[in-house]
């Protein structure tokens, strides 16, 4: 068994990494992707390679040479590359390829060595291997039959978009035997070359080829091996997180702060959004209007301010709108008024950062921060100007009482003190315990006060990016409103809250069954030896762990053997001498399971 690597292009959409070299030779964490190719073939006993170079193809001898780990090594050079595509580059190699059966691959793939383990030892002689359809996938597509026949060739332009289940993505490794090869797949590629150009890709012949009977291709889908191709800057930095080293690993994927649809099959219980709602009805109402919302321009922040106040019952004149509670919060950090901040930890770090102008006081709450008590939250107000309360707060989710926290701004009120209420988890508390004071009563009772709410989280749209500020200090108001963009909430922001009003029922089912599915994971988590779970009355847990390993490590094993993601505290203010402690967001009951399941088993070896 031989293998063929298609080498010659130029990569020019990978900018500065191809300028002096072919793609291939793109660095992934230290090594080219060439070279994790050919280390995975030779350990998979390939006794041959060919090369076929191109663009900067002197620096490809030069790194490889004749041997590869003692396995042979074979050019073939394409002087057109700059004007021909890869069907080209198979045409030149085509003597070589017939010569033995052959691994054919591109160059700019990453991907798990245990594909090429899999294509190695699947019965059939020739073999695509493919992988099920994700929205980040471009180009040829394939679709299968009965016992995995591949059954057409779809390219890029044909795909249905409306049918897209139906269609995996090749990987663009195939094996094929040197009878398809010469019998088949040869004949085709001189007579496509001589009849339509050698601009083209190699899988043009493919699509042909099967499109006749008795073809024998089949495909091989993916069980969740990882691979990438990397096209653009944008595919390595992805590829740089999916095949970043095992003791880094879990830090690249936290400094993307998101994006995780990118990497299909992965849980995040890390970010912490509302997984009962939108429901579908809602769901359906926005994409009913996304191509409206997509080609036009939202209103300004006045309007958004409108809406805002509707959406709460309250006066527009006392409300912002904002790209996310995180925008309004670095805007109200910059303008409020205060030489002393009070904040307790362990708590939202944003509010450590936050406020430039003042000193940030840090004390931790009682029970290592973790309970709950009003007279701690009163010694504090003493010390500041501006309180900082979040409320459940993050990450403990423990909780004041309402008639706790009117309390408290009644205290700073006649103290002439600020209060900063953070409510962007209050929803999720159980009702007897404490409810939402952002309403225009409460505003107007206590000016000073400042409430803050993160609509993204407790609403589940987090994609729309939406936040509301609201106080009755207008001088407050107007200074924060100038840091803001009059365009900073965007269509499809806009028009959730246009609608909501109409799922305010449907949002308080939601929430319910949030405070049932909370239940029943605290108690499964409870049951699981090494854990320590903290009551909460958020859409997450704080877990102590109690085996002795760190939560770094027990992060990384679940990112890594089970692909869950979880949010080690290690490191953030307040914690310090605690112990290592995950927070963990609620999903629903399935996703939960899996979560309870990945849990037990990395914390029974940790």
């Amino acid at each position: 068994m031989q293998a063929l690597i298609l080498a010659a292009g130029v990569g020019r959409r990978l900018g500065r990494l191809t300028r002096d070299r072919t793609k291939c030779m793109v660095e992934v964490h230290g090594r080219t992707l060439l070279e994790r190719s050919l280390d995975a073939l030779v350990e998979h006993g390939i006794e041959r390679v060919v090369i076929v170079v191109g663009h900067h193809g002197q620096g490809v001898r030069d790194a490889v040479g004749s041997a590869y780990r003692g396995v042979p090594v074979t050019y073939v050079e394409n002087v057109d590359h700059a004007t021909t595509n890869n069907i080209h580059s198979l045409y030149l190699a085509a003597g070589e390829f017939a010569t033995d059966d052959t691994l054919l691959l591109e160059s700019d793939l990453i991907f798990e060595p245990r594909i090429i383990e899999r294509l190695l030892a699947h019965p059939a002689p020739d073999v695509a291997a493919v992988a099920a359809y994700q929205p980040w996938m471009d180009g040829t597509m394939v679709t299968l039959g009965r016992d995995d026949v591949i059954e057409a060739f779809v390219p890029k332009r044909l795909v249905d978009g409306s049918a897209m289940g139906q269609y995996f993505k090749t990987v663009n490794i195939y094996k094929l035997s040197q009878q398809f090869i010469k019998d088949s797949y040869l004949p085709f590629l001189e007579a496509y070359v001589r009849s339509v150009g050698p601009n083209d890709y190699y899988e043009q012949v493919l699509r042909v080829i099967a499109g006749l009977d008795h073809h024998g291709l089949v495909g091989m889908p993916l069980e969740g091996e990882a691979w990438y191709e990397i096209d653009d800057v944008q595919d390595h930095q992805i590829a740089e997180t999916l095949f970043a080293p095992t003791e880094v690993r879990y830090d690249h994927y936290l400094r993307r702060h998101g994006g995780f649809w990118r990497f299909p099959g992965l849980l995040d219980y890390c970010y912490l959004v509302n997984p009962y709602f939108p429901t579908p009805a809602l769901r359906q109402e926005l994409a009913r209007s996304f191509e409206t919302l997509l080609t036009e321009y939202p209103s300004g922040s006045a309007v958004q301010s409108h809406l805002g106040a509707k959406m709460f019952g309250g006066e527009p004149d006392c409300f912002l709108v904002g790209n996310g509670a995180a925008e309004l919060i670095v805007a109200l950090g910059e303008e409020v008024e205060a030489r002393t901040v009070g904040v307790t930890v362990p708590t939202f770090e944003e509010y450590v950062k936050r406020f430039p102008h003042a000193e940030v006081i840090t004390a931790r709450g009682p029970g290592g921060g973790f309970e709950t008590d009003l007279a701690h939250y009163l010694r504090l107000l003493e010390r500041v100007d501006l309180l900082v309360l979040v409320n459940p707060d993050n990450p403990s989710g423990r909780c004041l009482r309402t008639e706790e926290v009117l309390t408290l701004l009644d205290r700073a009120e006649r103290s002439g003190k600020r209060v900063l209420l953070d409510e962007s988890f209050v929803d999720f508390a159980d009702p007897a315990h404490a409810t939402s004071l952002l309403t225009q009563d409460v505003l107007d009772a206590h000016p000073a006060a400042v409430v803050v709410k993160s609509i993204s989280k407790s609403y589940g749209v987090p994609g729309a990016r939406l936040g509301v500020l609201a106080t009755r200090d207008a001088k407050l108001l107007a200074r924060v409103a100038r840091r803001l963009s009059v365009w900073n909430v965007n269509s499809v922001g806009e028009y959730f809250l246009q609608v909501i009003g109409h799922h305010q029922a449907e949002y308080v089912e939601a929430c319910e069954q949030l405070r049932a599915e909370r239940d029943h994971l605290t108690a499964e988590l409870t049951a699981t030896d090494g854990l320590r779970v903290l009551p909460s009355q958020a859409n997450y847990l704080l877990c102590e762990v109690t085996t002795g390993a760190s939560g770094t490590d027990v992060a990384s094993r679940l990112l890594r053997e089970h692909r869950v993601l979880v949010k080690d505290c290690a490191g953030k203010p307040g914690f310090g001498g605690l112990g290592p402690h995950l927070r963990v967001a609620v999903r629903d009951r399935a996703d939960n399971e899996v979560l309870v399941r990945a849990l037990r088993v990395v914390l029974s070896t940790a």
